[in-house]
């Protein structure tokens, strides 16, 4: 028991502290000397920082956050994996980075939303839960033009597929706990998407303020 929680305290602390490395802010302020939080949404987000900044430098946002989900939700699996609890310790690892995400210890606690490490995430846990969570994303952003309602819809089927797909009840609880943070840092956009003043997605766009 005394191993099992230093392991999720391990855990916890390397995956938060990854989680704080944002790719929106380190670039928009090492590219453009702008932080991208003071443009648009205020968001440090994908979306925001394609919104604002262009598409150019968007792989490496991109790059970023996925690479530092992956580490977390490695790191997660391999410890908590020692003592038979892999899954578990990736999306406890997943959870945790994704808090660091939100809240970056480094950024004065304003992140992004998480949508990208869920994405990232899913996939480390299982390819098909990955799989199932892009095409629901896809599907509603084709139709629907909302970025910020496709990445809710998506997140929210994060625990039903893990239930769905066999994982334990506990997995499915920590993934219920992921989608729960990812909708909460949704609030603002969940409020514009219920007044009809939320931004659609735009195809191509150059940048406001580059």
């Amino acid at each position: 028991m005394n191993q099992m929680i230093l392991f999720l305290v391990l855990t916890a602390l390397v995956s938060y502290c990854l989680g704080g490395i944002n790719g929106a802010i380190i670039t928009s302020v090492n590219y453009f000397k702008k932080d991208v939080r003071n443009f648009g949404s205020g968001n440090a987000g994908l979306t925001n920082f394609s919104r604002t900044f262009g598409e150019e430098h968007v792989l490496l946002v991109l790059f970023v956050d996925v690479v530092k989900t992956i580490i977390a939700v490695w790191f997660g699996g391999w410890l908590m994996g020692r003592l038979g609890l892999a899954d578990i310790g990736k999306l406890f690892a997943g959870f945790c980075t994704i808090l660091g995400h939100i809240y970056p210890p480094y950024y004065s606690f304003r992140g992004g939303k998480g949508s990208l490490c869920s994405c990232a995430l899913a996939f480390m846990v299982d390819w098909r839960l990955g799989l199932i969570g892009i095409i629901i994303f896809l599907v509603v952003v084709i139709f629907t033009k909302y970025v910020s309602l496709g990445s809710i819809i998506a997140v929210l089927s994060l625990p039903v597929v893990l239930w769905s797909l066999g994982f334990t009840g506990l997995e499915g609880l920590l993934g219920l706990f992921c989608a729960t943070v990812v909708i909460f840092a949704h609030r603002e956009n969940i409020k514009r998407l219920l007044n009809g003043t939320e931004s659609k997605l735009s195809i191509g766009s150059k940048g406001r303020n580059k």
